[in-house]
């Protein structure tokens, strides 16, 4: 077995502790006591979906090679994005500020130079950095010594980048043969061995697309998992007393337009649509598409439950196929650190950029303040710097990761970013007694990209989640001057109702029963509400900007 994975054998990193200003020009201050430091995501990759958060797909045990780094870590159980999508959540971790303060609300939002904070507070530390792969924030990752990155999205196969070259930005591209996941291991690699400055320290975020849909995996592992069977959540065929009007309508009567599913159940985009078109139903086991002309409320029957289960099948499979070629690639990414005693003076993050819906709720996408939508896998790795062995309970999100990568490589956090330093946390592996008791967050996106859910916001604490959707049946949106978010446009549900949510987390992990109305939470409910207003206030997340938004909330505050 090799020694990566054995904290025995690794040396003790030391933090310089340089009190380095975020204002000040680049020096250099490289020392051998500073950590290289590896910011590694994968794009969609939830925490069903690695073996350490002991989900029901832990013993198809799709992730070894993490999930062995991650246990001589801390892993974090409660890290939460701020707003489940990719652009903002990326802009959060890269400024450590949530969507307002950023500026990007939306898929449509780019971070300029200036507020890439993360890579500017990392130059200013003497450190090289390195971003390969995903970087979709649009504008230019000029603040970064070197990048390598897709054009939005990136394809699964042959993918382009885009690079430093003599031309303007994005015109520099090169071209690489093969899976995106190899080929940004292989870039990754590559940097390491034969690009980067030896005689500096390095901040290197290798960025994974997969597993993204629509989920092409390389060609070698179309038998992984083949015979097997994957765990079904029951909540795919039940979702009892889950969501409000606002997600469900009244008697169920938006049900079919509102959350894109696994099922037949959304008329507008469901699993199926995704991974086949409607000739190839046939050849992947999946039963033909049923034209729907009405909105009717879904019925559940043996048709449609054998539909959904087929589908189900493929759609993870595809899914943790995409996995498995991360899992495999990070692997390579740690054996060539191993092999150029890299690992001893090296701290590696893990997450992802949000979480993912695998068929909870019959959901499938992101987007939702539902857990498995706003819950990010996150471990934290460094030889005998980091605590072995250890999980945290602390409320976490990805404002914090700026944040704490500064803090670890000895700088001081800039003052524009609103997150966080859990930086004590990795140290002892204790929670502080004065860190956060509540999470903010907010989805902007208003019935966009036919996945079509509403805009919300709301808190979540270790025991609670209180959410609130806007809607729009209050707000004249054909009023020139009605002030709208970019992503507000989708014609065929503009309008959706207003609505509270409350969940019992403690009582009721899957969040089946919504009990915002129940007498027994109100004085609960009421707290809550007072703790979002106040974090609305701090982070400046509130609507002055949006009186339209803002006439909603005072309208609905305390119904």
């Amino acid at each position: 077995m090799k020694i990566f994975f054995k904290s025995l054998f690794l040396g003790v990193i030391i933090i310089n502790t340089i009190g380095c200003s975020f204002t000040q020009k680049k020096t250099e201050v490289y020392s051998e006591k500073q950590p290289n430091i590896i910011f590694m995501m994968a794009d969609d990759h939830t925490t069903q979906g690695l073996g350490i958060y002991n989900s029901r797909l832990q013993a198809l045990n799709p992730t070894p090679n993490l999930d062995k780094l991650a246990k001589e870590g801390v892993i974090f159980d409660r890290c939460y994005v701020t707003n489940a999508i990719c652009v903002p959540s990326r802009a959060s971790i890269i400024s450590g500020q949530y969507s307002q303060a950023n500026g990007v609300l939306d898929l449509q939002g780019e971070l300029p130079v200036d507020k890439q904070y993360l890579p500017k507070a990392f130059n200013n530390l003497g450190y090289e950095t390195a971003i390969v792969g995903k970087w979709h924030l649009h504008a230019e990752p000029a603040a970064f010594d070197y990048y390598c990155v897709f054009p939005s999205q990136g394809k699964y196969f042959d993918p382009e980048f885009r690079v430093q070259g003599p031309k303007p930005w994005p015109e520099n591209t090169i071209k690489r043969k093969g899976h995106s996941t190899d080929k940004v291991a292989d870039l990754t690699i590559n940097w390491l061995k034969n690009k980067r400055d030896k005689n500096k320290p390095f901040f290197l975020m290798p960025q994974f697309k997969a597993p993204h849909d629509d989920f092409e995996y390389a060609p070698r592992y179309e038998n992984y998992l083949a015979d097997t069977w994957i765990p079904e959540p029951a909540s795919m065929y039940d979702n009892k007393n889950n969501g409000s009007e606002a997600t469900r309508g009244k008697n169920d009567s938006l049900t079919r337009i509102i959350g894109s599913s696994v099922s037949r159940r959304n008329l507008v985009r469901h699993q199926a649509m995704n991974l086949v078109h409607d000739e190839n139903y046939k050849k992947y086991g999946v039963a033909q598409e049923i034209p729907t002309s009405d909105h009717k409320p879904f019925q559940w029957n043996d048709a449609e439950r054998k539909h959904a289960s087929d589908t189900y099948q493929l759609y993870l499979k595809s899914y943790l196929r995409c996995v498995k070629g991360v899992d495999d690639n990070f692997k390579r990414i740690m054996d060539y650190l191993e092999s150029e005693n890299l690992l001893e003076n090296t701290i590696i993050m893990y997450t992802g950029d949000q979480g993912f819906m695998l068929g909870e709720h019959d959901y499938i996408d992101k987007r939702w303040m539902y857990e498995e939508s706003m819950r990010m896998p996150l471990f934290v790795w460094g030889p005998k710097y980091i605590k072995q062995g250890k999980r945290s309970g602390a409320l976490v999100n990805n404002t914090d990761f700026a944040p704490t990568m500064i803090d670890l490589a000895g700088g001081k956090v800039p003052n524009q970013m609103q997150g966080k330093s859990f930086k004590e946390i990795l140290h002892t592996g204790n929670e502080p007694e004065n860190w956060r008791k509540n999470t903010y967050y907010r989805y902007w996106m208003h019935m966009a990209h036919r996945h079509a859910n509403p805009a919300h916001f709301g808190i979540r604490s270790k025991d609670y989640k209180l959410i609130f959707f806007y809607g729009r049946y209050h707000m004249d949106v054909d009023d020139p001057n009605v002030k709208l978010p970019y992503s507000w446009g989708n014609d065929y549900t503009r309008k959706t109702p207003v609505a509270w949510e409350f969940y019992d987390m403690k009582n009721d992990p899957n969040e089946m029963n919504n009990v915002y109305n129940d007498p027994k939470y109100a004085a609960i409910v009421k707290e809550m509400k007072q703790e979002l207003k106040r974090l609305r206030t701090d982070l400046d997340e509130g609507d002055e900007n949006y009186p339209h938004i803002q006439k909603v909330i005072d309208a609905y505050w305390d119904k």
